[in-house]
């Protein structure tokens, strides 16, 4: 780690600082004291207020089949249509299910995708998106809505037959089903359905797209857990780019979500803030200004004065497991400041007598480091790709063992 690096730990905020500045010394102050406090600084000035539970519920069947897939691997395929909320602003999130077909509970990932369930696998049984979606010809998404073209355009980020024979079921919904990705996309997004504004001016602290898809994926959880077939002790949140900023607040909300993992998340997800590398506070609220509360957007420029920053977030997760990934041509989302994040987060899980990434330095590409918090960085560009998902299986098959069986002790993340 050379010295420019550590002198932007050196300039971090506490972590572990409670409301009077004094650091957490025991998991108790931690979860009392600093924790509120710290997640409160989040909330206020960067993602907006937390969003309160509320009704979810089925609207009519649950899809359940047989699905034949690639390499013949045979899973059972959920389809389910959420209901958000009551009254006439309530939302409809479909959400899509691969489960192995095993005996037992099994461990599940959920996610939300930017393109519609049916982009995420050429599976023909798929019900296709009924939601707005940005406009995008070469992946078959004309008039904001999508067509039988943009069906598995994006199977590449959901690898579900190298995951299924790992033993674990993959969910995921349409991000637009909760918050359309889009400036003008509050007003058909959850936000109506909770009772939050969506015109006007609005206040400092009130949540953007990112808390919205958080909650949303909370939401979902309420229904996963309740399925026979998925182990609730063993839901593991995740989130690429964008959706890996709301994957780590959805962990930082949410503490059921026994494992979080972000992947290329960048600015307002695992890298610093304070680095100005790559995509910066300023860059990120003048393109996206629908993404997070409006205070975010006063730190541009003078980033410095935040009370908070990329590593509290991360705290958050302690000491349940993290795992942070990385690609090193991402240079938007700055790789090695998501690795000073994790390394500057450590404190937390330091708390509970575990390691988090242990003193290592920043790792070469395809070398996964790191204990209770895991962390690679790949070749490549902006993107989630298999070789990503297996090392988080890798991670999770250490840290959620089956029950009756410990968790691993070996150190190191596996490479293989």
């Amino acid at each position: 780690m050379d010295a420019a690096a550590v002198a932007t730990l050196a300039a971090l905020p506490d972590p572990l600082a409670g409301p009077d500045g004094r650091p957490a010394t025991t998991p108790e102050a931690w979860r009392n004291v600093s924790r509120p406090h710290q997640f409160a600084l989040l909330e206020q000035h960067v993602y907006g207020r937390r969003l309160p539970p509320t009704v979810t519920h089925v609207e009519g069947e649950v899809e359940r089949g047989e699905a034949a897939l690639a390499d013949g691997v045979v899973a059972t395929r959920l389809q389910a249509r959420l209901r958000i909320g009551t009254g006439p602003k309530s939302r409809l999130i479909d959400v899509l299910v691969y489960l192995p077909r095993r005996d037992g509970p099994c461990p599940v990932f959920v996610g939300l995708n930017f393109r519609g369930n049916h982009a995420e696998h050429p599976d023909p049984g798929i019900r296709l998106s009924q939601a707005w979606l940005p406009n995008d010809e070469k992946t078959g998404i004309v008039n904001n809505r999508a067509t039988e073209a943009s069906r598995g355009s994006n199977s590449r980020r959901f690898p579900v037959e190298s995951m299924l024979a790992r033993g674990y079921g993959m969910a995921t919904a349409c991000s637009a089903d909760i918050f359309p990705d889009s400036p003008e996309g509050r007003g058909d997004s959850v936000l109506a359905a909770v009772g939050r504004p969506v015109t006007g001016e609005l206040p400092a602290d009130e949540p953007g797209a990112i808390a919205a898809w958080a909650w949303g994926l909370s939401r979902i959880l309420d229904w996963l857990v309740m399925l026979p077939e998925v182990d609730p002790t063993r839901v593991i949140v995740v989130g690429h780019s964008r959706l890996g900023k709301a994957a780590l607040w959805a962990g930082a909300c949410d503490e059921r979500f026994a494992m979080v993992v972000s992947n290329d998340s960048g600015c307002g997800g695992a890298a610093l803030e304070r680095r100005r590398v790559g995509e910066t506070v300023a860059d990120i609220t003048k393109r996206f200004p629908n993404w997070f509360c409006p205070a975010f957007a006063g730190y541009a420029g003078h980033v410095e004065d935040l009370p908070c920053d990329a590593h509290v977030l991360l705290a958050m997760t302690a000491p349940r497991p993290l795992y942070v990934a990385s690609a090193i041509e991402d240079t938007g989302a700055d790789p090695e400041g998501e690795f000073l994040a994790a390394v500057a987060a450590e404190p937390a899980w330091k708390l509970f007598g575990l390691t988090g990434l242990g003193g290592v330095a920043w790792p070469p590409v395809n070398t996964p480091v790191g204990n209770h918090v895991g962390y690679h960085v790949r070749t490549g560009k902006h993107d989630l790709l298999e070789y990503d998902w297996l090392r988080f299986a890798d991670f999770a098959d250490r840290h959620l063992p089956p029950p009756g069986r410990p968790a691993s002790k070996a150190t190191g993340a596996s490479g293989r």
